[in-house]
């Protein structure tokens, strides 16, 4: 078997173990019986919209996506049809599962990640479904719009909640969108670098948030405003340049520095990198086999760590293995999930370079072994 293949099974195996939990308990009409919710008091609240939404905005390309092998064929379509299920019960006021999408502050971010989800893989996530769930789901959608956002990445939720309802074509709000696209612009840094509100934080929000939704919201409502369609080449030029900053801080041992808040998304912090690889626009001096290479790397480290899940299958607090001492007190057990979505690539074909081609080593591999390494760049200018 090719180390691409070997890659792309390892990776199959570690997303399904993460998934099947989750699915699994809302499947049966079980995730609020089964489901253990770590964090603050508060966070039972809304720990069981997180895990699904920020869960499937990862999985979402996978599940759009066209296996060649009849195994993982197998696997995707069972996957789909959970996801839909989930789809059906967390939006059924009668489902001991339905979920929060008007209570408290919290609905507004993981309805998003739900969103983003549904924008990524509508042919699965939205077209499949009866009529009774599309009306629930929209209108679970429509109902964050009692929630008002913080003045800083929320306000991409709202944005991508109103792209999805587009995409879903239910009626959608262009305000929210370009209010979030006009602020964001303002807070452009350089470098493919934005601040996260009027103050830059040192942390991976760019990955977990801001470049990845800021890019699937101009592709897929930037043909409503010619203001939007001017927006999108700076915007995916900066996820570029971001996704190589992002490649270059991956260690030699699939590391990465230890900074920020929310560190205990594991590999969500490469959320951005693995969106770019998706999307076959990676820097040049980022390859598709080195990027893969790293991130396997990476799931490696921050996947097989002893303590990562519980006896039953469930995430645990941390980043390598449980370390609750790193969480804040709006992590729970839900918020973990985002670690999904460096599952990106596995939209792509088996037959993509990122997957068939042969493994390469990363930048900091090469520069650490003393081999020959490209010099790093700079993006200048707001473009």
């Amino acid at each position: 078997m090719q180390a691409g293949a070997v890659d792309r099974a390892y990776w199959i195996r570690k997303m399904t173990e993460m998934a099947e939990p989750v699915l699994g308990a809302l499947a049966r009409g079980r995730l609020r019986l089964d489901m253990p919710v770590e964090g603050g008091a508060d966070r039972a609240r809304y720990a069981h919209l997180e895990a699904f939404g920020r869960l499937l905005a990862g999985m979402a390309p996978w599940l759009g996506s066209n296996p060649a092998d009849p195994d993982e064929e197998k696997l995707r379509l069972r996957y789909a049809e959970l996801a839909r299920a989930g789809l059906s019960a967390a939006t059924d006021p009668g489902s001991l599962d339905f979920m929060n999408f008007s209570e408290g502050g919290q609905p507004i971010v993981d309805a998003a990640f739900l969103a983003h989800a549904i924008v990524r893989a509508p042919e699965e996530l939205w077209e499949p479904l009866d009529s009774r769930t599309r009306a629930a789901v929209a209108a679970a959608l429509r109902a964050t719009r009692s929630r008002k956002p913080h003045f800083s990445n929320w306000l991409l939720f709202s944005a991508m909640i109103e792209t999805a309802l587009r995409v879903m074509g239910e009626e959608w709000d262009p305000m929210r969108i370009d209010y979030a696209l006009r602020q964001h612009e303002q807070w452009y840094l350089g470098d493919g670098m934005y601040s996260d509100g009027p103050e830059y934080h040192a942390d991976y929000y760019n990955s977990f948030v801001i470049q990845p939704m800021l890019v699937d919201i101009v592709e897929r409502a930037a043909d409503a405003s010619e203001d939007w369609e001017r927006l999108r080449g700076p915007i995916v030029g900066r996820a570029r340049r971001y996704a190589a900053v992002l490649e270059r801080s991956i260690s030699p041992e699939g590391t990465f520095p230890v900074v920020g808040r929310s560190i205990v998304y594991r590999a969500g912090a490469f959320q951005a990198l693995a969106q770019t690889a998706l999307r076959e626009e990676l820097p040049a001096e980022a390859s598709p086999a080195q990027v893969r290479c790293a991130l396997t790397a990476v799931l490696r480290r921050v996947l097989e760590a002893p303590g990562t899940y519980d006896d039953a299958g469930w995430l645990t607090i941390g980043l390598c293995g449980r370390q609750p001492e790193l969480a804040e007190p709006y992590i729970s057990t839900g918020s973990l999930y985002l670690c999904a979505t460096a599952f990106l690539p596995l939209g792509l074909g088996e037959e993509a370079s990122f997957w068939s081609a042969d493994p390469e080593p990363w930048t900091a591999a090469k520069a650490w072994s003393g081999a020959w390494t490209p010099i790093d760049g700079a993006l200048y200018g707001r473009n």
